[in-house]
This record gives structure tokens, sequence and C-alpha cells, in this order.
């Protein structure tokens, strides 16, 4: 029996881990696992936001600015039919691709394509109705126009579409 005792006391007691160590690894684990979840997320919606716009909105070179019509009046067009009786008069100016030879040279937009863009422009301005000359639609519209001419002339061609005067009558 007194070597059972000795046996006993030589043995030494398991250990109890400690309930504190315990949350602090499960509180780390959890924190890791917030910030890894949190990085993915971020960076999912930044590489989203980016893709948006489509072409336009993707960083590019420069534009030249183009001013459609007369320089000094714009364009006048009949606007929801012949019936309609309304007319448009606005100023478009589109910023465009420098690096498109065949529509751009020197800064001025080619006889070719200022054929194109005028003919692209008036039919698009001209198909349109009343209704769709909204100013909250002000943007379909100018999304229109540079889905048309970017069709017409070669992806890529437009950049943007700014409409700098409005006027209905």
């Amino acid at each position: 029996m007194a070597e059972e005792k000795e046996v006993q006391a030589i043995a030494p007691e398991p250990s109890k881990k400690s309930p504190i160590i315990l949350i602090v690894v499960i509180v780390v684990v959890a924190l890791a696992a917030a910030v890894g979840i949190s990085f993915f997320i971020t960076q999912h919606m930044m590489a989203n936001n980016a893709g948006d716009g489509g072409p336009s909105r993707l960083s590019h070179d420069p534009g030249v600015f183009i001013k459609l019509g007369d320089p000094k009046d714009g364009i006048l067009v009949n606007v929801g039919g012949l019936k309609a009786g309304r007319f448009l008069k606005t100023s478009i100016v589109l910023e465009m691709n420098p690096g498109k030879k065949d529509n751009i040279a020197d800064g001025k937009l080619l006889a070719p394509a200022e054929t194109k863009v005028m003919d692209v422009t008036l039919q698009t301005l001209r198909s349109l109705k009343v209704e769709e000359l909204d100013a909250g639609k002000q943007d379909e519209l100018k999304t229109t126009l540079r889905d048309s001419l970017n069709k017409a002339l070669g992806e890529g061609s437009v950049y943007e579409v700014y409409i700098t005067s409005f006027l209905m009558q």
C-alpha cells in the first residue's frame, strides 16, 4: 500500500486548461475570420464597381472633344413624328478616342466619320418620342447615343456623350 501511495504521488495530476486561454483562442480565430471575410467582400465589391460603367468608365487616354452640328446653334431636329409639331434644339459634345485614326486626325473629325456621326445622332433623336426626352431619362439618351455611335464608328470610338444644352418647343 505504501508503494501505491508513492506511485500516486509521483504521477502528476492531469492539468486543467484554463477557460480564459480557450476564450482568447476563440476570439482570435473569430477576428481573423472576420478580417478575411471583410477583405474578400471589399475586393469583390471594388472589382464589381470598376466594371459597372462599361467602356466609358474604364481609364483611358484623354479624349478629343467634338461639338456636333452648327458651332453656334447645335442641332435642330423635329421629334415625335411629323404631326407632333415639336422641335428639339440641342448641343451635343462627344469625347472621342484619339487613337482611332480612321475617325480623328489632328484633333478633328474626318469627313466620313462626321457624316456617320451626324446621321446616327439625327436618326436617334428623330426616332424618340416626346416622353423619352424627359430630363429624368437623359442618362438613357446619352447611353443610347454612345452605343449607336460606337456601333457605327467601331467599338471604343466614343468615350462619352455630353449634352450641353437642351431646348424642346
